[in-house]
Parts: C-alpha cells; sequence; structure tokens
C-alpha cells in the first residue's frame, strides 16, 4: 500500500494531504488477538464506568464533591476509550488506515483532549484526598459541590483550549512527503514530525503541554502525597492513620496505573522497538480507564455499601411484586 496521498494546496505557502494512513498495530505478532482483547477491554470499560455513573446520579449519599469527581473521571474514561477503541476496530475489521486530513485534526484533539483531562481529574482527586486528611474540619466548607463543579469545568476548559492551539499550529505545516503516521491514532507527534516546512514551534508546543497537562499535576500529586504523610504522621493512633490512609489507597493506585507507564515509556523510549512502543502506549491509553471504576468500587466503602443498598432495594421490590 503506498505511503502517499495526493496532496492539495490550501493557500499559497502550505500544502496539506488529503489522507493519512495510520500505520496502527499491524506489524505486531499476533495482532489479530490484540485487536480482539482491545474489544473486550472497551464494553468492558463502557459496562463499569455507566454503572459507576449511575450509581453515583442514583445514591443521594455519594452527591459530595468526592463523588462528583470520581464521576467526572468515570465519564473522562468512557470518552478517552471511545476516542480510540472504535477506530481501532475499524482498522482490523474493515483494514481502513486512510483517515481525512480533517477527521485526523479531529481524533488528534479528542484523544489529547481526554487524556489531558484524564491527568486533571486524578489531581482533582488528590486536591480532595489532600483537604480531607490535611483540613478535617474545614473539609466540607472547602469543598462544596459548587466549587466542586467549577474546578471539573475549569479542568475541561483549560484542556480544550490548550489542546486547540496545540491542533491549530497543525495547520500551518506542510505535508510533502510521507502520510504514513507512525501511531495507532493520529498523534500529534508522529504527525508534525512528517512535515516538510519548519515544525518547531510543534514541537515547543508538545514540550508545554506535556509539562502542564503531564508532569505539573504529576508533580503537585506527590506534592500533595508528601503533605499527607505529614499530617498521617500527627494521628497519635495507629487506627486512625490506617483509616485516613484507606481512603487513599484507592486513588494511589489509579494514580499508579495512570503515569508510570507513560513515565516507563518516556525512559525506555531509545531502548524498544517501534511496535513495542506502540503496543505499550495502546496499553496505557486503555487498561486505565477500564480498572479505574472496578477499583474505585472494590476499594472504597461508601461504594461497597451503596451498591449493597442498591440491591436490597431491588430485592424488597421484587418480593412486594
Amino acid at each position: 500500500m503506498s505511503s502517499q496521498s495526493t496532496a492539495y494546496p490550501v493557500n499559497n505557502t502550505f500544502v496539506h494531504p488529503e489522507m493519512f494512513y495510520i500505520s496502527g498495530l499491524q506489524d505486531m505478532p499476533f495482532a489479530n488477538c490484540f485487536y480482539i482483547f482491545l474489544f473486550i477491554t472497551y464494553i468492558v470499560t463502557l459496562l463499569c464506568n455507566i454503572f459507576v455513573i449511575v450509581l453515583i446520579y442514583s445514591e443521594q449519599s455519594l452527591h459530595n464533591p468526592k463523588y462528583l469527581a470520581v464521576s467526572n473521571l468515570a465519564f473522562v474514561d468512557l470518552c478517552s476509550t471511545t476516542a480510540i477503541i472504535p477506530k481501532l476496530i475499524e482498522m482490523f475489521l474493515f483494514t481502513s488506515n486512510f483517515i481525512t486530513y480533517k477527521a485526523c485534526l479531529a481524533n488528534m484533539f479528542f484523544v489529547h483532549c481526554f487524556n489531558a483531562v484524564q491527568s486533571l481529574s486524578l489531581l482533582i482527586l488528590a486536591y480532595d484526598r489532600f483537604l480531607a486528611i490535611c483540613f478535617p474540619l474545614q473539609y466540607h466548607s472547602i469543598n462544596t459541590n459548587s466549587r466542586m463543579i467549577i474546578i471539573i469545568f475549569s479542568a475541561w476548559m483549560f484542556s480544550a483550549v490548550t489542546l486547540t492551539i496545540m491542533v491549530l499550529l497543525i495547520t500551518r505545516l506542510s505535508f510533502c512527503r510521507s502520510t504514513v503516521v507512525q501511531s495507532y491514532f493520529c498523534d500529534h507527534g508522529p504527525v508534525y514530525s512528517l512535515a516538510c516546512n519548519d515544525f518547531y514551534p510543534n514541537y515547543i508546543m508538545t514540550f508545554l503541554v506535556t509539562a502542564l497537562l503531564l508532569f505539573v499535576p504529576l508533580t503537585l500529586i506527590l506534592f500533595s502525597y508528601v503533605a499527607i504523610g505529614i499530617a498521617l504522621s500527627k494521628i497519635t493512633t495507629a487506627e486512625g492513620r490506617q483509616k485516613a490512609f484507606k481512603t487513599c489507597t484507592s486513588h494511589i493506585i489509579l494514580v499508579t496505573m495512570s503515569y508510570l507507564p507513560f513515565a516507563v515509556i518516556y525512559v525506555a523510549a531509545p531502548l524498544i522497538s517501534f511496535p513495542l512502543r506502540i503496543l505499550s502506549n495502546s496499553l496505557s491509553a486503555t487498561i486505565p480507564p477500564m480498572m479505574n471504576p472496578i477499583i474505585y468500587t472494590l476499594k472504597t466503602d461508601e461504594m461497597m455499601e451503596s451498591i449493597k443498598k442498591h440491591f436490597i432495594r431491588i430485592q424488597d421490590k421484587d418480593r412486594k411484586i
């Protein structure tokens, strides 16, 4: 299959291709099995995250800032996997690796935007735990539902504006050589590196976006847990420390699952082959959204208690019938 596609001039300066070709996972051994795995992952992700959102919405006891943030993370997980996996399944079923220029930019925006909001959502949950443990007496007055909604909305707006600027910078590039995108979606780096004119502004924007939406949130999360650790050390009883720390375990697992794969990929990138790097990236983008609702459900007492109440109410209704 040709790696070139017909190009057309957008104006007197820039040349944009009609199509990009997404290389996907086709060079990976056992690619067919992996596509099936991704399909199963997507179904489980949909069911689990929708269950969490419905449960939080239906249970009055979960209508608080913490679970507003949890439901937001569940919604972002739904969006992020929907932006990636269906297109991969389409590529597998119909050998449809071509994507139009505008569709590529849209795909780039939504995948990166949802990943950015996902990162900020983990920071919001860290902020909630920081207030709950370090300022327990002031928690309910500081962290209200209305303030949490404003924080969540701000995270979405900041991500959308930042990623819009990043994607718009792609339109100033000319593509006069290969149009094969070496990734499983229209990834920003592999796309701008195909340009035949100066892409230094895009490189700088990549650095800024990665810093603002990945490393800054991670740094703030780590600082929040340093403060939480100090606050826990001041609790006199071991039982009190354990009870307070237990409220953080779900979040710690989520942060580890979300950030550690990216850190390993960035550090080990020169040492691993291209197919393996694509495989690692795709797993790190699809496994956390599936595991997040499962972990929050199993590791959080309030969620488990709400599930029990929900099934008890269902059983009571069945008995009455």
